[in-house]
């Protein structure tokens, strides 16, 4: 099959997404299929298009200890409003499917799969945008899992432009975190302990978006677990070395221990799958996603987010869940484009 892999964006998880599409890209045409890379918001020259395809290539892509410069990307773009660059929707018209691997913006908030959508693309990896807008939407999300019975960390929503650092302390308290309310790789996330680290948390997910989250910091074990076509996977628990699993402990090699499957009792293993495909569910999502917990000091589960494009890197997740599961990655990657084409 001809396939279109869309990496990069304008979101602040643009370096993971262009590693996550380099992997995915190498895979597929290791299982045979022609494929062709491009950068969503970089674009092509559509005259290319018909060459693009190919399986003679290896791309690679190293993430950076920090999130990228967005506005530096801009510029080098001649800062165009578009978030589709020039060619791409032909190149995926071009392509037989289409596999997303967009991390956060409009990979995740529904945008891509609704402009896909509306130009008549139908086979694409992932959920449909409206998974991808609930999900995204940690608000959102929240309100509906906890509806359905996922317990989820009280907490506010922060309009920064209106409410002050007080509303927080106020309502949720000290220790808290801090996150973008439709953000992603834990990028402008913050653990709050002190009133000076609370206004220089803002601050920080502020510079990512006017809207955030404040939420009682739970502490305990971290763990995840992945759904593919609506059954859970073997769950994973998350040992960062130093500190929490922020972005550079998620994409820096050898800085977190992950141990697949996690160390849960039976029970507890039955548990965290359960409410994996329930919150996978109530945000009526499809196809592939990935929920993260917290298990507390008292054994209950709490899912902090659902993922619905998870990263596909060296040290993501999905792709160790599905190994564990006897899914290597090569056919994980194979596995969702032809998933794609049932729709």
């Amino acid at each position: 099959m001809k396939i279109a892999v869309l990496a990069g964006g304008l979101s602040p998880e643009r370096d993971v997404s262009l590693s996550s599409g380099s992997l995915i890209a190498n895979a597929l045409e290791q299982k045979g299929h022609l494929v062709a890379f491009a950068d969503v918001y970089v674009g092509i020259d559509p005259s290319l298009i018909p060459s693009m395809f190919r399986s003679d290539r290896t791309y690679t892509f190293t993430v950076s200890e920090k999130a990228p410069d967005i506005a530096a990307v801009r510029a080098s773009c001649g800062n165009r409003e578009s978030l589709i660059g020039p060619g791409i929707i032909e190149l995926c018209l071009a392509a037989d499917a289409v596999f997303i691997a967009l991390h956060g913006g409009m990979g995740e908030n529904g945008q891509i799969q609704a402009a896909l959508d509306c130009a008549g693309v139908k086979h694409y990896t992932g959920t449909n945008y409206t998974g991808a807008l609930l999900s995204m939407d940690k608000d959102i999300a929240k309100q509906m899992m906890s509806a359905r019975g996922v317990p989820v960390p009280s907490g506010i929503y922060f309009d920064t432009k209106k409410d002050s650092p007080q509303t927080v302390t106020d309502r949720v308290g000290l220790p808290c975190v801090i996150k973008p309310a439709s953000g992603g790789s834990s990028v402008g996330v913050s653990r709050v302990y002190t009133r000076e680290e609370l206004e220089s948390a803002i601050l920080d997910a502020a510079s990512y978006e006017r809207f955030l989250l404040a939420e009682e910091l739970i502490e305990g074990r971290e763990l995840t677990c992945a759904v593919l076509a609506g059954e859970a996977l073997p769950p994973i628990e998350i040992i960062p070395k130093h500190g929490w699993y922020d972005y550079r402990n998620k994409y820096q090699s050898g800085l977190t221990t992950e141990i697949c499957p996690a160390p849960l009792s039976v029970e507890e293993t039955a548990e965290i799958q359960r409410l994996a495909v329930l919150a996978f569910n109530s945000l009526r999502m499809s196809m592939y996603g990935r929920a993260d917990f917290i298990l507390d000091r008292n054994g209950k589960f709490y899912c902090l987010e659902v993922n619905s494009l998870p990263g596909m890197t060296p040290t993501s997740l999905m792709p160790q869940a599905a190994a564990a599961a006897g899914i290597p990655y090569a056919d994980l990657c194979d596995l969702l484009v032809r998933m794609a084409m049932e729709k």
